[in-house]
């Protein structure tokens, strides 16, 4: 069985991109689905902010093809887990789940990782070295990440 993994920020273009096609890399695409989402609708159908395309291609992920979309209740009955970067994103997505079992599905990104702050901070109004740090966070919790998947 596949399990499906959703990594949701506010745009869907500079985290959740840069999440989703750092966890592809490290999981095998029979036993692992990932895709990503935002919370508000502002660049549906855009690709990622082009300086979370160039911190991927520098660590040797390839972004570039994604699309960004909006997160949708019906996403609650797709995935598995659905990763929130911030505690922003984790509220507006809980506020979305009609049930106990659908808010289950939800935790934050980092707190897969004991020693991290809690939040992955929205890079988009700073520089590359933001979107660097990004990566490092975003990197650490999904080999965290990869190593429960092997469990399940």
């Amino acid at each position: 069985m596949k399990t499906k993994v959703l990594m949701v920020c506010l745009g869907n273009i500079c985290r959740s991109p840069l999440a989703e096609g750092i966890l592809q890399s490290k999981v095998h695409p029979d036993t692992v689905f990932v895709d990503s989402a935002g919370t508000a609708g502002y660049h549906i159908g855009e690709p990622p902010d082009k300086r979370s395309i160039a911190v991927a291609k520098k660590y040797g992920v390839d972004i570039s093809g994604q699309k960004s979309r909006k997160f949708t209740v019906s996403d609650f009955d797709n995935f598995d887990v659905i990763y929130a970067m911030d505690k922003s994103n984790y509220a507006n997505i809980i506020g979305l789940s009609k049930n106990k079992e659908q808010a289950a599905k939800v935790c934050l990104l980092l707190s897969e990782v004991d020693d991290f702050e809690k939040e992955v901070p929205d890079p988009y109004y700073g520089g590359i070295n933001g979107f660097e740090h990004v990566y490092r966070l975003i990197d650490t919790a999904c080999d965290i990440i990869t190593e429960k998947l092997k469990m399940v």
